[in-house]
């Protein structure tokens, strides 16, 4: 099972400034990742070394983000104070992961900027808002070159997660040992007040950055 992104959601009000903060502190700058017309949501995304990247999400002033899961995971983030949002999962066949659920997964895209229509299917998103410790699970439709994760803008790669909640429930979730059930990712489980994403540990030029 490997990691594909790690989501961070805030308000419309600090969209811009959490993505230079963010990106300031990684050493590298985001790229606009455009709108996702079917969530209401927009996102700046930062590919990393290692096959994997961060997203800044927000809502738009727009029906589909009261609609849509996703605009909803996102809204209630924001709404929170903002903060991960979640961890992101992918899988090369989702079928096995919509039976395990028992319903079909959602597709959606996003336009690039460049004018790329980026698609892709995921599910999860409903256990998501019920238990905030689980990620969701994503099949790009796209090949690997035009993913967000392609042509890393930095040698910054993420190292570890930090995880509150339980690690059996998670395991059973992903179908993977709770001892490591990412590859190449190492996950701390962590105590907090409310379960989720808590961390994530990144390696950088100049020494771990913990945000």
């Amino acid at each position: 099972m490997r990691l594909d992104h790690v989501s961070y959601a805030v308000a419309r009000d600090s969209f811009v400034s959490t993505v230079q903060r963010i990106g300031s502190a990684l050493g590298a700058g985001f790229v606009d990742g455009g709108v996702h017309p079917r969530f209401g949501t927009r996102n700046f995304v930062l590919p990393l070394s290692g096959g994997t990247y961060v997203e800044v999400v927000t809502t738009l002033d727009h029906p589909a983000a009261d609609r849509a899961p996703f605009g909803q995971a996102v809204a209630r983030r924001a709404a929170e104070g903002g903060g991960w949002l979640g961890w992101v999962v992918s899988v090369d066949d989702i079928a096995p992961v919509e039976a395990r659920l028992g319903r079909t997964s959602t597709e959606g895209h996003r336009v690039r900027p460049d004018g790329f229509d980026l698609r892709w299917k995921q599910i999860g998103l409903l256990e998501l808002m019920e238990d905030p410790q689980l990620p969701y699970f994503l099949q790009w439709l796209v090949p690997s070159e035009e993913r967000p994760s392609a042509d890393p803008r930095t040698s910054t790669t993420i190292h570890g997660v930090s995880i509150a909640g339980d690690a059996a429930s998670i395991a059973e979730f992903l179908g993977e040992p709770a001892d490591h059930p990412l590859d190449q990712i190492d996950v701390t489980w962590v105590e907090d007040e409310e379960p989720g994403l808590v961390s994530v540990e990144f390696a950088t030029a100049h020494g771990p950055v913990t945000i």
